[in-house]
């Protein structure tokens, strides 16, 4: 599967002040970790976004988003937001800066 390299690379800008970032390709497309939790990627043509549960219930609320469903079954506290709702760089932005903060409550990954 193919992703779109843009919306990547836009997500890269988005992160640039972010430390501890990573990439990995997963799920067919590109995923973002950050201090060792995946927290972002794109999948086709859609942002991907960790947000935890209760995030999740208020983005689902939003115009593009739906949930997650990569392997055809919901995949919990995460969402896609399709092209529609990540053009606006601000808008994007607002997707990244949630996920970071979500990742960002959660404990440290070991070392393998």
């Amino acid at each position: 599967m193919t992703y779109d390299r843009d919306l990547a690379q836009r997500i890269r800008i988005a992160l640039a002040s972010v430390p501890d970032v990573d990439t990995r390709l997963m799920f067919g497309g590109i995923a973002f970790m950050v201090g060792g939790h995946m927290a972002c990627g794109v999948i086709g043509q859609d942002l991907m976004l960790r947000l935890g549960s209760e995030a999740t219930q208020r983005a689902l609320q939003e115009p593009h988003v739906r949930v997650m469903d990569f392997t055809g079954r919901p995949s919990r506290g995460m969402v896609y937001v399709g092209a529609e709702g990540t053009g606006d760089p601000s808008n994007l932005q607002r997707w990244i800066d949630a996920a970071t903060a979500f990742v960002a409550t959660l404990p440290p990954r070991r070392s393998s």
